[in-house]
């Protein structure tokens, strides 16, 4: 069993009563199942971990037996790390002992929930289940549905107006060779920063999106060929030219990508435009990574 030194100290007159306040916490990922599940938090501690015990138990190996607790206090709750193999993250911060906010993200191994605070949590639980169908909790970019709603509009109106229209598919060079020497906790940790790394990058008309496991894409509206060219190299470039760095370990990391574009083209879907970025995509691998092919 798994133990931990540290003191607790509780408020001998508490102003606020922690059942006035109603908080919870969100699994938000993985995505399954458990997505979207919601613990209620009040008076008692709650254990998070691969334990039977466990007051919320988690079937994942990256998650310790008694991992970390949720911890009430005077003044609202406490994340508290108990000496877990993996560590605990708040908002991606090492957290041996952390003040929740509302809003806070907490990763417990390769699970992440959203803490949930305030005067309308059942309204701000609601929002948070509508974010979870268009938002890649992982990356916090748009996912793979919203992606291709947003592909549609975007192709009917090319149709409509005769408008230019490019999407660049990119994916992660070797992805797997990073998973086996960093871990999955170490692939995740890629993927947040890979993402955040691009998303500085993509101007609020474009959208940015996971497509899925380590490939994402971009949908460029108004914008040719030499356009979307410009911006993949960029983006190859921002992602290659400053190492990753994981604990403690530093790595390069990168990426291929596949640019398409369509000017007005009448009756063409999402999945089509797809497949032609995707064809570039695996060109750009052939010819050794690390590039743009269109």
């Amino acid at each position: 069993m798994e133990k931990v030194t540290e003191t607790w100290v509780t408020a001998q007159e508490r102003p606020i009563s922690i059942t006035n306040r109603t908080a919870c916490l969100v699994h938000i990922y993985p995505t399954g199942p458990g997505m979207g599940t919601r613990y209620s938090l009040g008076e008692n501690p709650l254990v998070i971990g691969r334990g039977n015990d466990c007051e919320i138990l988690i079937n994942d190996h990256s998650v310790s037996r008694r991992h970390a607790r949720i911890q009430p206090g005077a003044d609202g709750f406490y994340a508290v790390d108990l000496q877990s193999t993996n560590g605990t993250y708040v908002n991606d911060i090492p957290a041996s002992m952390c003040k929740l906010k509302d809003g806070d993200y907490l990763r417990v191994g390769n699970c992440i929930y959203r803490f949930l605070m305030g005067g309308n949590v059942e309204t701000e639980y609601h929002e948070e289940i509508y974010r979870l169908t268009i938002i890649d909790a992982l990356t916090d970019i748009h996912n793979k549905r919203y992606f291709l709603e947003f592909l549609d509009r975007e192709l009917a109106r090319s149709s409509r107006y005769d408008r230019p229209l490019a999407l660049v598919m990119l994916d992660i060079d070797r992805f797997r060779a990073i998973n086996e020497e960093h871990g999955h906790l170490g692939g995740d940790f890629t993927l947040r920063e890979l993402a955040a790394r691009i998303k500085g990058n993509i101007r609020k008309e474009e959208l940015f999106a996971r497509y899925g496991g380590e490939e994402f894409a971009v949908v460029l509206p108004e914008t040719t060929c030499d356009g979307a060219m410009r911006l993949a190299n960029r983006l190859v470039k921002v992602v290659n030219e400053t190492p990753f760095q994981y604990e403690g370990k530093t790595y390069t990391v990168t990426i291929s990508a596949g640019v398409a574009t369509t000017l007005g083209e009448k009756g063409i879907a999402p999945h089509d435009l797809i497949r032609r970025a995707d064809d570039k995509l695996y060109q750009a691998k052939n010819a050794g990574r690390n590039c743009v092919a269109s």
